[in-house]
């Protein structure tokens, strides 16, 4: 669908230079925009690419010189990626749901089931007893959601997304294809002092002392998860994420968290309304983290930690211990970055050898 760069403008509030009623069809890269195109060009360092292109119209940076850039007309993004946000959003034909209505014939709806008349459940669907869905809501295809849970208003649940029994889901919820929620946790116990447990109490001092009978009992025994998962509003899951349900208490994401792909939510974790988790990252069962909590890429939070109120670990920090409000730290163990870009300095100071050689 066509859109003027006027209407595109007053649905962000944005202003418009040149001519407002250019028509674009679809958002580009500077260097590959023709001339339907509306150029994401949002900073002055995109200008050559933009000059260079076919593009009429374009989302520029405040003082772009229209003439300069080869356009007709623009619309001024005085924050671009926020902007970019309101243009995907509006621009968004949503191929996934395309030509889908009502519930599906292969879907396998129990008896108990509440589901609002007008959400869509796609193909091969199977919905168990006591399950609640929220108006508004879409299931794609192959999506499983287990006995008693509930998913609020607004929800989409992409292909394959797995929710387990008891789950609690609020409004405007979204999680991409393979998601997994409500699966039990990593919880096992042996009859005796684990491996573990001698690994912690050493230290790591010296080799494990042998077990007094070397011959005891070294099965993992199950500890049976039956918290479920309670989840805000607003909340997004990235592809094949998973969170664990709790062993007694609810596993708990608090209003507008964002989970990328590839995450681990281990049981009983609490993670605070805003908080940004990003791919790889992985959280051990019972660690709670407070509001706008950011881990970078492929970090961790050990077990039982508790992480205060904005707090920014970088990719691949490792806590191992709690974190007050508002620090940022990096590394493994993590400490505050400074301290750990001062010590790497040092280290590579050392490699070159007192000559700096």
């Amino acid at each position: 669908m066509r859109h003027s760069l006027k209407e595109i403008a007053a649905s962000l509030g944005a202003e418009t230079l040149g001519d407002a009623s250019l028509l674009v069809d679809r958002l580009a890269e500077p260097g590959e925009a023709g001339p339907d195109d509306l150029a994401l060009a949002v900073a002055p360092k995109f200008a050559d690419q933009l000059a260079a292109s076919r593009a009429q119209a374009a989302v520029v940076w405040p003082g772009a010189d229209l003439a300069a850039l080869g356009l007709d007309g623009a619309i001024v993004a005085p924050r671009g990626r926020l902007v970019m946000a309101g243009l995907t959003a509006l621009l968004d034909d949503d191929p996934a749901f395309a030509g889908l209505s009502g519930r599906h014939a292969t879907a396998v709806i129990e008896p108990g089931a509440a589901i609002s008349a007008d959400a869509i459940i796609g193909p091969f669907c199977v919905i168990g007893p006591g399950v609640v869905i929220g108006p508004g809501a879409r299931i794609g295809a192959h999506v499983t959601i287990g006995a008693e849970s509930r998913i609020g208003s607004g929800a989409t649940l992409h292909a394959g997304v797995r929710i387990g029994a008891r789950v609690r889901i609020g409004d405007r919820f979204v999680a991409q294809p393979g998601v997994v929620i409500g699966g039990d946790g990593f919880s096992f116990t042996n009859a005796g002092p684990s491996n573990v447990e001698r690994a912690m109490r050493q230290r790591g001092d010296a080799p494990l002392d042998p077990p007094a009978d070397p011959d005891r009992d070294g099965a993992w025994h199950r500890i049976h998860s039956l918290g479920g998962v309670e989840i805000g509003d607003d909340v997004e899951i990235g592809a094949n994420s998973t969170v664990d349900a709790g062993t007694i208490r609810a596993t708990r994401i608090g209003n507008g968290a964002k989970i990328d792909n590839l995450v681990q939510i281990g049981h009983n974790v609490v993670l605070g309304a805003d908080c940004l988790i990003c791919a790889h990252a992985a959280i051990a069962g019972s660690s709670v983290l407070g509001p706008r909590v950011i881990l970078g890429g492929k970090s961790g939070v050990a077990d039982n930690l508790t992480i205060g109120r904005d707090v920014v670990a970088g990719g691949g920090a490792v806590i191992l211990s709690d974190l007050a409000d508002g620090q940022f730290v990096s590394g493994h163990p993590a400490k505050p970055t400074r301290a750990h870009r001062a010590e790497q300095k040092a280290l590579r100071r050392l490699a070159r050898g007192p000559g700096g050689e």
